[in-house]
């Protein structure tokens, strides 16, 4: 896809409300080889997909051989709406706590004290820090099932409008 039309696609107000979520899966292929699909959360700056993950995560291993990624965000609702993305990993090891992990975790419900105590807790756990994995989309599409339909699902009603009016 050229960058012109990922960017439409992800202009659209139903993708902007599903960049907005918190919560994405990440599909990548393992060190052995096999596929893996983990949730995790995710921050969206504009033009980049932010995950934070531990140092020690296996995950990265294999990110590092093989970046190539797919991401969905979805709702939980019929119809659903659905983000696909694809695009390539980078690895960014840093210090600290990435402002896109708490930024992230920002919408989970808690009191102000419970807050306070929980990023304490974190910033506790991640003492050595944590890695970005920033994806830029090379490819996105969105399928909400009113304006936008999976491909195979288009190409069905094509057939069938083609077998009624025959």
């Amino acid at each position: 896809m050229r960058p012109d039309e990922i960017a439409e696609v992800l202009n659209r107000p139903i993708s902007q409300e599903l960049l907005a979520r918190d919560m994405t899966r990440l599909a990548y292929v393992a060190k052995d080889g096999t596929p893996r699909n983990v949730p995790i959360v995710f921050a969206w700056n504009g033009s980049e997909i932010v995950m934070c993950t531990p140092k020690n995560a296996p995950k990265l291993r294999a990110l590092k051989e093989n970046p190539m990624v797919a991401l969905t965000i979805d709702t939980e609702v019929h119809p659903p709406k659905i983000l696909l993305i694809r695009g390539r990993a980078e690895l960014d090891y840093v210090d600290g706590i990435p402002d896109e992990y708490l930024q992230s975790t920002s919408t989970y419900e808690m009191s102000a004290e419970q807050r306070v105590e929980w990023e304490a807790d974190v910033r506790s756990l991640y003492h050595d820090g944590m890695v970005r994995i920033v994806v830029t989309p090379t490819w996105a599409k969105l399928i909400d099932f009113e304006t936008t339909l999976p491909s195979p699902v288009e190409e069905l009603i094509r057939r069938r409008a083609e077998r009624q009016g025959a």
